[in-house]
């Protein structure tokens, strides 16, 4: 038997305008963004679709938003969309995930993303961590390079997402994190990409992020999921409200395992893919994985209410 999962996307799938479309053309969807505005106490409704760009991709907001447009697609789609066997999401979009399973409600997941934003933005000074992505080199190629570069520069740099098809972003301390470039380069790396992020995410540096966020994390109400969480840091489907938050916590200063997640998913006669929120960029790893395994699925991306009509 055939099974679906839905798929949430991370940091870094934000843009003004987003979820814009989707509150003018439905009334569901337009409730969500007002639910967001007012279980936050302040207009981030306005900084979605104004900006400016500057100020969405503050931490605290990029966070929300991108929760808030997530929640957004799926009210808009519920009847049509077939319903999950599993849920996933990237980094913060695991809590898009349990929104939309009903394991968290969305005003307390608005509220607790945006303190995980702040939380991680001030856990490292600007400046004094980094990302980069290695594409196109071997998981276990990236992992020695890692090590290396914490040996040569005293420093902190490890692998933070594992996010398949070819693709590792590393996470660290600035100066480790270009000593690891250069390792990998000479290792026969041809492709780095240092990202323009605030923060090292999913390093040991985000500590401080995960001790603030703990007592945040253990107060929060979450019940069972309609379906399992396929979660970042085990890489297995967890439904259990305990194990939920202690992955979330667990999650901060851990690496996010999205080809495991996707491989596990593949495992189970998933075949029908949908990815609901801003970007493409988990239904292209998707696609890539999918082409890799010699398998035949069904990818679908929804964003936008032009992408419905094309999903169904």
């Amino acid at each position: 038997m055939t099974k679906v999962a839905w798929l949430f996307p991370g940091q870094g799938s934000q843009a003004v305008g987003m979820g814009m479309a989707f509150a003018k053309a439905n009334p569901e969807a337009a409730h969500v963004l007002k639910a967001t505005d007012d279980a936050l106490g302040f207009g981030l409704s306005n900084i979605m679709a104004n900006g400016p760009e500057e100020t969405l991709k503050l931490t605290e907001h990029t966070q929300p938003a991108i929760l808030t447009h997530s929640v957004m697609v799926v009210e808009a789609c519920k009847e049509k969309l077939p319903k999950p066997d599993f849920v996933a999401g990237h980094s913060l979009g695991e809590y898009s995930a349990l929104v939309a399973v009903g394991s968290i409600s969305h005003p307390d997941a608005v509220r607790t993303v945006r303190e995980r934003g702040r939380s991680m933005q001030v856990a490292v000074p600007v400046g004094v961590g980094a990302m980069a992505a290695v594409i196109g080199m071997a998981v276990a190629d990236v992992e020695d390079g890692c090590s290396e570069a914490q040996a040569a520069s005293g420093k902190i740099v490890v692998p933070a997402n594992y996010n398949g098809a070819g693709q590792v972003v590393i996470a660290g301390h600035a100066e480790a994190v270009d000593t690891a470039i250069e390792i990998l380069k000479a290792k026969g790396g041809r492709k780095m990409l240092k990202l323009p992020v605030s923060a090292p995410f999913h390093s040991p540096l985000m500590e401080p992020a995960q001790l603030a966020m703990k007592p945040v994390l253990n107060a929060l109400a979450i019940k069972a999921p309609i379906c399992p969480l396929v979660n970042n840091v085990d890489a297995m489907p967890v439904s259990d409200p305990e194990a939920i938050r202690a992955g979330l916590i667990r999650q901060i200063p851990g690496a996010v395992r999205w080809e495991d997640t996707i491989k596990f998913l593949l495992s189970q006669n998933v075949t029908t893919f949908f990815e609901l929120g801003p970007g493409k960029v988990l239904s292209g790893i998707v696609s890539r994985m999918e082409r890799e395994a010699g398998v035949v699925v069904k990818v679908v991306a929804i964003g936008n209410p032009e992408d419905v009509s094309i999903a169904f």
